[in-house]
């Protein structure tokens, strides 16, 4: 049954290409980065739970970060997968929805959690002496609670958003998942209130986050500068370099996604921004932080020490 205010029950999604000779490589690179995504984000919830040495604050948001980007990344991904090898990949109105929901609501927790871990980091190397204190188990729980009831509010804000719309014929989705803009485009009544709470909603997800990020990185760099130990600062700044590349390419991709008109930048270049945040970055973030990260590592022998023990 179709919506009250629309005559579409389903939507077709175009997928990434209508290139019928990149399809099937296109399947095949898109699966690898799932399959990846979803072994490394494993791995690093199995190993944080298995390893009472890595329950801190730092771990226990990595913790949910890999939760959350397991989550987006199967939201998003199998479907995008369907559209490389069905001739007519289709969602049902209500499944388009549902989806758009989930992807919001984890886009912007991730968004906050950045942050969440950024002021951890802060806290750790700018005021170590009262770290247990400031980042104990309750205040954790406080900003974790926060980051999901945001990721919820803004999820129901574009999700309610585009429900508002009419759609009359068209239902051609000019990309590889249920995202805000390719809808809003087929909308046969007017949408610029709907474009106004849109920006307004992703302008305030990027900014806030970006400027306690920034803001908690500048006071880092600062007290690394003054660190004497060349060993301490090293791990200072080895640690937060890791955080910054997540940052950017996260934030990065986001901004030139959302915050540019539809007129700058076109549907075809958002769908390739949209990769990042939504392939890309879920895949390369247990990567970067067990990679660079001297504590997993130690983590991961030992588990593994421990399974050929036993």
């Amino acid at each position: 049954m179709a919506p009250r205010n629309s005559s579409v029950i389903e939507f077709i999604l175009a997928g990434l290409t209508d290139q019928p000779g990149l399809r099937i490589p296109l399947f095949f690179l898109f699966l690898d980065f799932y399959l990846v995504t979803v072994l490394g984000n494993l791995g690093l919830i199995m190993l944080i739970a298995l390893n009472s040495h890595l329950h801190t604050p730092m771990y226990f948001f990595l913790f949910n970060l890999a939760i959350i980007d397991l989550s987006y990344s199967t939201t998003i991904t199998p479907k995008m997968l369907m559209s490389f090898i069905s001739k007519k990949n289709k969602i049902m109105h209500a499944g388009c929805m549902t989806q758009l929901f989930f992807f919001c609501f984890f886009v912007i927790s991730e968004s906050f959690l950045i942050s969440a871990m950024a002021y951890d980091r802060y806290v750790a190397i700018c005021n170590p002496l009262v770290y247990t204190v400031t980042m104990s188990p309750q205040v954790c729980s406080l900003l974790l609670f926060g980051v999901y009831f945001i990721g919820f509010a803004g999820a129901m804000i574009h999700t309610g958003n585009i429900m508002s719309l009419t759609f009359c014929s068209n239902n051609l989705i000019n990309h590889f998942m249920c995202d805000i803009f390719p809808i809003l485009e087929l909308s046969c009544n007017s949408t610029g209130t709907n474009e106004l709470v849109i920006f307004i909603t992703v302008a305030t997800v990027i900014c806030i986050p970006t400027v306690i990020i920034f803001i908690s990185y500048a006071l880092i760099l600062s007290s690394i500068l003054h660190i004497r130990s060349t060993e301490g600062s090293s791990k200072a700044f080895h640690t937060c370099s890791s955080h910054m590349i997540v940052v950017s390419l996260f934030f990065g991709s986001g901004v030139f996604a959302y915050l540019k008109p539809p007129s700058i930048l076109s549907l075809d270049l958002g769908k390739v921004s949209s990769l990042f945040y939504t392939i890309v970055v879920p895949m390369l973030n247990p990567l970067i932080y067990s990679l660079r990260n001297k504590d997993v590592k130690i983590a991961l022998r030992k588990t593994l020490n421990r399974q050929i023990l036993s």
